[in-house]
């Protein structure tokens, strides 16, 4: 958060970003976070939290939807490598969302699951916004919400290490106009406590 605040603020430190950072990989990575992001370009995950090499995990698909892949990436960083937070990342006007209210039911290729992966939020948001923007903006957030919901109950790993306080799971949407990432309220209140 902190990290966000400096980019936010155009006063990023940009820690642990030299060459010589970037050519010492074989000291091998300790990353406090894992971010689920999306794909999109314009969500550089190390430049908006103003972190370094090494610093986050980070795994990105369109609509930061998942599957089998993305969830022994996830369980990786928190077995192997310790990572205690983990962040599912939505943004400010995700194309994937876009196509999931808007694609006819059957888009080509393997378009088909992303879309599938993202349709009830869709459909919820169709159901309790009006307008474009409004519908969009919802279903982000959904999206975020219920990617979150399903990482919490994801068994054997996630869902236990959840439960104990061993890790965070929450979600945040980065407002690509601010840059900044906001913490979505659905995603933190009532967290088990955090065993430090």
């Amino acid at each position: 958060m902190y990290g966000n605040r400096r980019f936010v603020d155009n006063r990023s430190i940009k820690p642990r970003q030299s060459d010589a950072d970037l050519k010492n990989g074989s000291l091998g990575q300790k990353p406090f976070a894992t971010i689920i992001g999306c794909a999109d370009s314009r969500v550089p995950n190390e430049i908006i939290f103003d972190q370094g090499v090494g610093d986050l995990f980070i795994t990105r698909t369109a609509g930061q939807v998942m599957a089998e892949a993305s969830y022994g990436t996830i369980e990786y960083a928190t077995v192997v490598l310790n990572t205690r937070l983990i962040v599912v990342l939505g943004h400010q006007s995700c194309g994937a969302v876009k196509a999931a209210m808007s694609l006819p039911e059957n888009p080509p290729g393997h378009v088909v699951t992303l879309i599938n992966a993202i349709k009830p939020a869709s459909l919820y948001a169709k159901a309790h916004a009006s307008g474009e923007k409004e519908q969009t903006d919802l279903a982000i957030r959904q999206n975020v919400i219920e990617q979150v919901n399903e990482l919490r109950d994801l068994e054997p790993v996630l869902s236990r290490r959840f439960a104990s306080g061993e890790v965070l799971i929450v979600g945040a949407v980065y407002n690509l106009e601010t840059g900044l990432v906001s913490f979505l309220e659905e995603t933190i209140e009532s967290l088990p406590a955090f065993n430090k």
